[in-house]
């Protein structure tokens, strides 16, 4: 068992920092228990940061959007940082090594993206809590688009005693964020606790949650292909389109052929966070007849990301206010990444008269302590009469 620890947290050790030297010690002392080496949450909600880098130089981790904290080093290799106590909550987390940005290779708990580079971990206590309570399924369904072509994944989330329910659901469609993955509403985003959670309390009407992989990776909409200058202006609008005929040619007639769902635009929303955001946008005010309800959390607008359908529906407010029961904005107040983009399209909700719900999470900036509170939120409003 030792043995077997060793070869573990050694293989660990190369993977976080691969210029270390070959010679340096393959594990740390074989006197402690392996705890004593690895990031851990206290019993008062605090977290003490540890890595086992004995030929590091400099070791930092960078916490939620806080200045880096510095580590120090212990006699047997291991660098290590208290912090306060900690509110409960799912908090992002890195390690800067000499340098090397890095996962925690001692816990199991990476952030889903595309290219991985931030771990996460929970301080117990919230509504992002697995707790005794009647729980959903989650299912990871594999299917052809014929709008893209190719192979896709999406989760589907069924509440509590689906399978004996008698009257068809309504279906929230929930897109993630740029850089994310499907996965990133089910591990960073707590999406299946916050419902387990929320339906327990009676906060919520029993609903259906299906989480598309926002990214459609269609020829000409693949980020890694593109400069920077290019996301905003090229990618988005042309990944938003290829996602929109996804949704309404494949997601909405498969989940209305394996699924027992509402048929009606007051039984489907369309909600999302940055990117995400932008495709609630995007379909959402597209298909005016198909959601009533719409939310964008932190989103993109076409004040970056243009969209000819996005500004035609925006310049016919009446339909609007007719078609839709709820449309959420949210934002930190403190936002720089797309702070201008809620902005605008404020201003022009604000403008055009069109009803809407706006939000904004003071001293927060783009984050998830802004979408996940959003989220509850919206949850809490939606498919109610």
């Amino acid at each position: 068992m030792r043995l077997l620890l060793s070869l573990l947290v050694a293989a660990g050790c190369v993977m976080s920092a691969p210029a270390f030297a070959l010679d340096a010690p393959a594990s740390p002392p074989g006197e402690k228990p392996l705890k004593n080496f690895v990031t851990s949450v206290e019993t008062d909600g605090s977290i003490t940061f540890r890595l086992f880098a004995p030929s590091a130089k400099a070791v930092s981790v960078g916490l939620g959007a806080r200045d880096p904290i510095a580590m120090q080093k212990s006699d047997d290799g291991t660098w290590s940082a208290k912090t306060e106590v900690l509110k409960p909550d799912l908090y992002e987390y890195y390690f800067n090594i000499d340098g090397f940005r890095s996962i925690d290779t001692g816990t199991n708990a990476p952030k889903p993206q595309r290219h991985v580079n931030t771990s996460l971990i929970l301080v117990p206590g919230s509504i992002l809590d697995i707790r005794k309570v009647p729980h959903g399924d989650l299912r990871l369904v594999t299917l052809h688009s014929k709008a893209l072509n190719s192979e896709r994944q999406m989760y589907v989330y069924t509440p509590p005693g689906y399978n004996a329910a008698s009257k068809p659901l309504p279906v929230l469609y929930l897109y993630h964020g740029f850089g994310d993955t499907v996965g990133s509403w089910v591990a960073q985003g707590r999406a299946p606790q916050i419902l387990d959670n929320l339906l327990a309390e009676k906060k919520i009407e029993p609903m259906i949650v299906v989480i598309p992989d926002t990214e459609t990776d269609v020829p000409d909409a693949i980020a890694e292909n593109m400069p920077a200058s290019d996301i905003r202006k090229v990618f988005f609008p042309a990944n938003a389109e290829a996602a929109d005929r996804e949704l309404v040619e494949d997601l909405i007639p498969y989940m209305k052929q394996h699924y027992r769902v509402r048929n009606d635009a007051d039984g489907r929303a369309v909600a999302g966070l940055s990117q995400g955001g932008y495709q609630a946008l995007v379909s959402g005010l597209s298909h005016l007849g198909t959601f009533a309800w719409v939310a964008t959390f932190s989103g993109v607008s076409t004040v970056s990301s243009p969209n000819k359908a996005v500004d035609a529906a925006l310049n016919e407010p009446e339909k609007i206010n007719k078609a839709l029961r709820n449309f959420t904005v949210t934002v930190g107040s403190r936002d720089d990444v797309v702070g201008k983009d809620v902005t605008g399209l404020k201003a022009t909700l604000e403008e055009k008269k069109i009803k809407h719900e706006y939000h904004e999470y003071p001293e927060l900036q783009h984050e998830m302590a802004v979408w996940r509170p959003s989220l509850v939120a919206f949850l809490e409003k939606v498919f109610k009469k």
